[in-house]
């Protein structure tokens, strides 16, 4: 099953990293947020990402195009243009890298990506948020609900607008943000089928995913949530950065499961 990521934003909350490269590339640890993403899905045997560029896409490119010489030791002949390659520290990962607009909206990504994603059931995820989520488990609820499409609700101080489910766990409505202390709110990791590009009609450059399509399925009773009480992190500011920072660094990333 494949993965696509949104990973085209152009970072405003986090500007002060994002003037420079794109928020999916400013680092944790020493290693880029969707890196970090990428390898809780790989940890759990899903390798094949599909990632939507849009803002500096092309850092994001030269990243994983360099990736496997960047990460091993090498001895450089220069009089003969020859590399050896001593010992590598590279990933599984197999990442096809598409520019979906500059200014495309996150609807209008999905689209784009439609042809590299087939007509299967695909996952669908932030290039800002980790968790440390059973995706086996996701999956799974996901074809036990039958339903098109499957996100995660994660508890979390309401930034965010919040979303009501029925006791099947099948979404009813999106709300505004509230003044509750802790509110389900989409954490993203959605499980998808291909029915849902019947809903991404048009050109839907301006249009967000969490706005029409998203709704318009919910509305169809076509969307259910699964509940993901464990931790859960979305790098929506320099704050969260900073926190993320502090708990890899303090060996409390809960995040990591390789």
């Amino acid at each position: 099953m494949k993965t696509v990521i949104f990973a085209g934003g152009l970072g405003t909350r986090i500007s002060e990293e994002s003037v420079l490269k794109p928020k999916p590339m400013i680092e944790i640890g020493g290693k880029p947020i969707i890196w970090h993403i990428m390898k809780i899905y790989a940890a759990q045997g899903f390798h094949d990402f599909v990632v939507c560029l849009g803002y500096k896409g092309e850092i994001i490119k030269d990243y994983f195009l360099n990736y496997y010489m960047n990460n091993s030791d090498l001895t450089v002949h220069i009089g003969n243009n020859k590399v050896e390659v001593h010992q590598e520290n590279s990933e599984n990962f197999n990442i096809t890298l598409v520019d979906t607009g500059l200014h495309t909206n996150t609807a209008g990504r999905l689209k784009r990506v439609q042809q590299y994603v087939g007509n299967e059931p695909f996952m669908l995820t932030y290039g800002d948020g980790v968790a440390d989520i059973d995706l086996h488990k996701l999956i799974a609820f996901h074809k036990s609900g039958g339903k098109l499409a499957t996100l995660t609700s994660v508890r979390n101080a309401s930034r965010f607008g919040e979303l009501d489910t029925d006791e099947q766990h099948v979404v009813k409505s999106f709300r505004e943000k509230s003044e509750n202390d802790l509110s389900w709110i989409n954490g993203g990791f959605f499980v998808l089928e291909p029915g849902v590009f019947k809903y991404l009609e048009g050109d839907m450059t301006d249009v967000q995913w969490e706005r029409k399509p998203l709704t318009d399925i919910a509305h169809a009773g076509q969307l259910t949530a699964y509940q993901h009480t464990g931790f859960w992190k979305c790098m929506d500011a320099l704050r969260d950065k900073t926190e993320l920072e502090e708990l890899w660094n303090s060996g409390n990333a809960k995040w990591k499961n390789w």
